[in-house]
């Protein structure tokens, strides 16, 4: 009987073991038919490839196409010819240079195993009568099954790949540590569940050389597709790069009135992104700023006006995706009439439909029918649109759906209705609006039910990960529903060139180049613009701009940023002197006010309570006010609507934001330098509701 146990045992290990290396080496056969490269074709013959001819000449890539779909950049081991020099040459890298002369050349490539072509065209227009000839260079796409390269690469990803395609988490931090670089717990992470895309925040985009290399480790860690990676780059006082240039903000665009600058603001930031490998912008905010008491969006809005919000929108992310980076519009609906800070609570927008296509929904359709490549939604309830009521986990009440996990919204209202067919991304899902009533899990499943195509920041990626999985294999999520994401996702990423590359350009030249780009003078110089236009004077009593002698003494007043008051107007008056003051001033404070010659006070504030009368800091102001012998000059840091709490001061300046730039061009403007051309981009009310200084409102010199 013993014997007869053993021999059994014994041929269960043997089959087992037989088993085991037949399932390895079919393993090895199926990883070794998907690694067959069984195609090669152009990328611009792709129909969603964006390509633009500029100064007569144009790069063609290839791609390497596989057995299981998925695709690679490739530029090793090609060869290039065209069929007609006289039209058009073409190097060994696939740089085309058009001759001048009319008429069409194809370029081929080959592998030495598979080729492709492209027609190019040349067309010199002679019939103008005035003025020179206009010439043009165009690419002409051919066509054919073999260019549908998303459906064939849907169809060979399995399920945990299409999801991972979802999946946009943050690795801000490792064991309690800055990333800024990769680490081999975060790649195996990004090999295991196949990510589609990560943020960045601003502790791990340090310098110019780090943030360039970690971006490249990302894409090489990326096993089949090139990953999103994306920031908050918006500008002013959302900007993550720690050696970029520190763009002004929304606000001081809107100031500006003008969709020129705010189309250069949009390129520069998006040069500088992409000199880093960074291809996706979570900019611009769309979102119309209508209330004073918003406590999230303020300054990052354009303003309180939709057609200004939508204009200047719009020239921003024209300036943006010009660059190839590709840019989100956000908050959909609109954060913009919120008292709550979505971070924190679940605000409410409680309008109708017809009210909201007026205000809220205008920019983002117009920025839709722009062509804007993303758009990130709101964690705020729209209760008019979707009266959907759930059980909070936080305790237990009926509380309306978000816009984040809203069918109705996400699906009914941006795809239907509105038309949107490009990405749709939730806001980060670690917000207390989402995790204080919803678990990780079910906060995942809803926002995909409902329509987005990227899960941004998952907390608890193997959880959301896991649960998402589960959801598919019982049928409460299809896998149709995950397929029409994955195909807008990789559409996405074949229009800006985000492709998983054989042969990366080494690290030393991408360096070296973002070197070049980022924080450049020529970024310089549209930050120093961008920040002198949108200088604002709100208020003057014949106190501006300063003429002061030497001798002459300028105190500083402030609680916060209040040294970078004090270096921009020491530039202009080296007998300035700082007082730092958390509340109302001392006696001995208040003596060396009664004796300057000028007061600047800087004020800031990003909430309803900061900017009270009541506040320490404003009570601080009305202090000087009352007691300085001499005119005190009001700079609103931030929010434009401090001089709600200080209507009395002699003079006022609107900066929208706490960069140098900014505080260069307000000292600027306070000693004639810069003459103030902004514009309110919102309504100042009194604290009583009134109108204190009307939308549009601004004086000179």
């Amino acid at each position: 009987m013993k014997l007869l146990k053993r021999t059994v045992l014994l041929l269960i290990v043997i089959v087992t073991m037989i088993g085991s290396q037949l399932a390895t080496a079919t393993n090895h056969i199926i990883a070794a038919e998907n690694d067959q490269v069984k195609d090669l074709i152009l990328y611009q013959n792709v129909p969603d490839a964006l390509t633009e001819v500029k100064d007569k000449k144009v790069t063609l890539e290839a791609l390497n196409i596989y057995e299981d779909g998925h695709f690679t950049k490739t530029s090793e081991d090609l060869t290039w010819r065209s069929t007609n020099k006289n039209v058009a040459t073409v190097n060994e890298d696939g740089d085309v240079t058009f001759t001048g002369q009319n008429g069409r050349s194809f370029i081929y490539v080959s592998n030495g195993e598979f080729e492709d072509r492209i027609a190019v065209d040349f067309k010199v227009d002679k019939s103008k009568k005035k003025g020179k000839p206009t010439s043009s260079g165009k690419i002409v796409k051919q066509k054919g099954e073999q260019y549908e390269i998303i459906p064939n690469a849907i169809d060979g990803m399995t399920m945990k790949e299409k999801v991972g395609q979802m999946l946009m988490p943050d690795f801000r931090k490792w064991d309690g540590e800055n990333v800024t670089e990769m680490l081999p717990e975060i790649e195996q992470l990004v090999k295991e569940y196949h990510l589609g895309g990560v943020i960045l925040f601003r502790e791990n985009v340090v310098t110019t050389e780090q943030t360039a290399k970690l971006v490249a480790d990302y894409q090489e860690a990326s096993e089949k597709y090139g990953l999103l990676m994306t920031i908050d780059q918006e500008g002013g006082i959302v900007t993550r790069l720690q050696s970029g240039t520190d763009m002004p903000g929304n606000m001081a665009l809107g100031a500006t009135r003008s969709t020129d600058l705010a189309n250069n603001v949009g390129r520069a930031i998006g040069e500088e992104l992409k000199a880093l490998g960074i291809n996706m912008n979570l900019a611009p905010v769309l979102d119309v700023n209508n209330n004073p008491d918003n406590p999230v969006i303020g300054v990052r809005s354009f303003g309180e006006s939709p057609e200004l919000v939508a204009e200047l929108g719009i020239a921003y992310t024209n300036g943006l995706q010009s660059t190839g980076v590709a840019a989100t519009a956000k908050h959909f609906p609109g954060h913009g009439d919120t008292a709550v800070d979505s971070h924190l609570g679940l605000p409410e927008v409680p309008y109708d439909l017809e009210r909201l296509r007026e205000v809220e929904l205008y920019p983002f359709q117009k920025a839709m029918e722009a062509g804007i490549d993303a758009i990130m939604t709101a964690h705020v309830t729209f209760p008019k649109i979707d009266d959907t009521k759930v059980i909070s986990k936080k305790d237990g009440t009926l509380i309306s759906l978000p816009a984040t996990l809203s069918h109705k919204v996400l699906t009914g209202l941006m795809r239907e209705d509105m038309g949107f067919e490009g990405v749709i991304i939730t806001d980060a899902l670690n917000m207390g609006a989402i995790q204080d009533h919803f678990g990780s899990v079910d906060a995942a499943i809803r926002a995909v039910k409902a329509g987005t195509d990227v899960v941004l920041m998952p907390v608890g990626l193997e959880e959301v990960a896991n649960g998402l999985y589960e959801a598919i294999e019982t049928g409460e999520i299809s896998e149709e529903r995950i397929e029409a994401s994955v195909e807008r996702i990789l559409t996405l990423k074949i229009k800006r060139g985000i492709i998983k590359e054989e042969n990366p350009t080494p690290i030393s030249e991408v360096v070296a180049n973002a070197k070049d780009v980022v924080g450049s003078e020529e970024h310089k110089q549209i930050e120093k613009e961008a920040a002198e236009q949108s200088i604002t004077l709100v208020k003057n009593d014949d106190v501006l701009p300063l003429d002061l002698t030497d001798d002459q003494k300028v105190v500083v007043v402030g609680t916060s940023y209040e040294t970078s008051l004090h270096a921009a107007i020491t530039k202009f008056h080296e007998n300035t002197e700082l007082i730092r003051a958390s509340g109302p001033l001392s006696e001995e404070q208040l003596a060396i006010v009664q004796q300057a010659d000028t007061v600047i006070v800087g004020t800031y504030t990003y909430n309803v309570s900061g900017r009270s009368v009541d506040s320490s800091q404003m009570q601080m102001v009305n202090q000087v006010i009352e007691n300085a012998e001499a005119p005190v000059i009001g700079v609103g840091i931030r929010n434009p609507y401090d001089i709600m709490a200080y209507p009395t001061i002699d003079s006022y300046i609107a900066q929208y934001g706490f960069r140098k730039a900014s505080f260069d061009a307000t000292a600027a403007t306070i000693f004639g330098a810069n003459a103030p051309s902004g514009l309110l981009p919102v309504t100042i009310p009194t604290v009583d509701g009134d109108v204190l200084y009307e939308f549009g409102y601004g004086l000179t010199y």
